[in-house]
C-alpha cells in the first residue's frame, strides 16, 4: 500500500481548531482531529459544541480520534462520512458503537494504546475498516516515537494484509520510514507538519521519507 500522510490536530479552543484546519485544508485527503475528554486521557480538547460546527473540507473528510469514555455518545452527534477511531480500551458495548457510527453515516476504526495487547483488539478487528496503533501514550503532542510498537504494527499487517493500518504519535522525518516499513500505510503527523513554515512541502517530504526517497 502507498503511504498516506495526514495532519493531526490537537486543539483546546475552537479558535485554535479552526486555525489549524485552515492551514491544511486542501492539502490532504483526511485531517485527523484528536478529541480528549480529560477522563480517558489526562488532557482535554475541544468538545461537542465546537465539533458540530466545524467547516467542511475541500474534497476530504475528517478522521475523529476519540480518546474519550463512551465514544458512542459523541459519534452520534457528528454526521457525515468521516472515520471514527474508537479505542478498544473504552469499548463496553461494541454493538452500541457500531449503531452510533451507522446513525452518523460514518466509518468505524479501532485504536489501541501501547500497553494494550493485540488480543484485546482482535475480537472486533474484522468489523473495522482501519486500525490505529498508538506510538506514544495518548494525551499530549510532542512525545517520542516508541519504536518498539513496530512489532505490533508488523503483527497486525500479517493478520490483516488488506486493512488500513495507521500510526499516530512521534511521526516525523526520522521515524516515518520505520513505521511504514513495519506495515503502516496511514501516517498521522502533528508537529512535523504544523511546525513547518510550508505545510504542503512538509507533507510531501514526510511521504518521500516513508518511501525511502527523502534525505533522512
Amino acid at each position: 500500500m502507498e503511504p498516506v500522510v495526514i495532519p493531526a490536530i490537537l486543539a483546546k479552543t475552537k479558535e485554535e481548531l479552526l486555525q489549524r484546519i485552515s492551514q491544511v485544508n486542501g492539502l490532504a485527503g483526511e485531517i485527523q482531529l484528536d478529541i480528549m475528554d480529560g477522563d480517558f486521557v489526562p488532557n482535554k480538547t475541544v468538545g461537542l459544541d465546537e465539533l458540530v460546527s466545524i467547516p467542511a473540507l475541500k474534497n476530504a473528510r475528517y478522521e475523529f480520534h476519540w480518546m474519550v469514555r463512551n465514544p458512542e455518545k459523541w459519534i452520534e452527534h457528528i454526521p457525515g462520512g468521516h472515520m471514527h477511531l474508537v479505542h478498544v480500551e473504552t469499548i463496553k458495548s461494541f454493538a452500541e458503537i457500531e449503531a452510533a457510527v451507522r446513525k452518523s453515516g460514518g466509518r468505524l476504526g479501532l485504536a489501541i494504546n501501547p500497553e494494550t495487547p493485540l488480543e484485546a483488539l482482535l475480537p472486533f478487528a474484522a468489523r473495522a475498516e482501519r486500525i490505529l496503533v498508538m506510538t506514544v501514550h495518548p494525551g499530549f503532542s510532542g512525545q517520542k516515537y516508541m519504536v518498539e510498537m513496530e512489532k505490533k504494527i508488523s503483527a497486525l499487517r500479517a493478520k490483516f494484509p488488506k486493512v488500513d493500518i495507521e500510526v499516530d504519535g512521534g511521526v516525523n522525518l526520522e521515524t516515518i520510514r520505520g513505521a511504514y516499513a513495519a506495515g503502516a500505510n496511514i501516517l498521522a503527523a502533528a508537529s512535523a507538519i504544523f511546525a513547518a513554515p510550508d505545510k504542503k512541502a512538509a507533507i510531501e517530504k514526510l511521504r518521500a521519507c516513508a518511501l525511502g526517497d527523502g534525505t533522512q
